[in-house]
């Protein structure tokens, strides 16, 4: 049911979305980044901190290794440099580990609890995987808005215009974009 390869792909894209707009949002003042302008967490920081924390929170559940968070709002790191480059760091481990799953993994189950329900779940990896990746491209809709309402342009956001994108199933050769539709 799950598609390793698929799977691959869309950490590609969420590493490649981030570093796009964290390098747009580098752009904007503190004030800017930190305004409140109607989103669930509030500013672009806001949404930004939310997206790394909860991704932190993931891995620490697939990899045994538990990341303690007291909500889905705390602040992890005010600094905006400590944040991208905490984003950068987290995405490269987002994709070492997706790289070294084995596809029969991915119809195992995975029990944490929740943080939100305050329950014990069960859930297959791979349905928790698209879930992550799901999450992010949620909440970098919200980003692309708030920074649209700020003036800034943040370019294509697509996937299938991440370089990657034809290389991980046909070869670097589909990737060129010669084609594109």
């Amino acid at each position: 049911m799950y598609d390793l390869n698929m799977l691959v792909l869309m950490a590609d894209h969420n590493r490649w979305m981030n570093e796009k707009l964290y390098a747009v949002c580098a752009r904007l003042s503190e004030e800017e980044r930190k305004q409140d302008l109607g989103a669930y967490f509030r500013s672009v920081h806001g949404t930004f901190n939310h997206l790394l924390l909860v991704d932190r929170l993931w891995l620490g559940r697939l990899r045994g290794e538990p990341f303690a968070a007291a909500s889905l709002d705390q602040e992890l790191y005010a600094d905006y440099a400590a944040l991208e480059r905490e984003r950068a760091k987290t995405d490269s481990d987002i994709q070492e580990y997706v790289a070294m799953l084995e596809p029969s993994r991915l119809a195992g189950p995975v029990a944490y609890v929740s943080l939100l329900k305050k329950t014990k779940m069960i859930l297959p990896l791979g349905l928790i995987l698209v879930h992550l990746f799901h999450h992010q491209t949620h909440h970098r809709g919200q980003v692309t808005t708030l920074i649209t309402q700020l003036g800034q342009d943040f370019g294509e956001t697509d996937m299938i215009y991440i370089p990657s994108a034809g290389a991980t199933y046909f070869g670097s050769a589909a990737s060129s974009g010669e084609e594109r539709q």
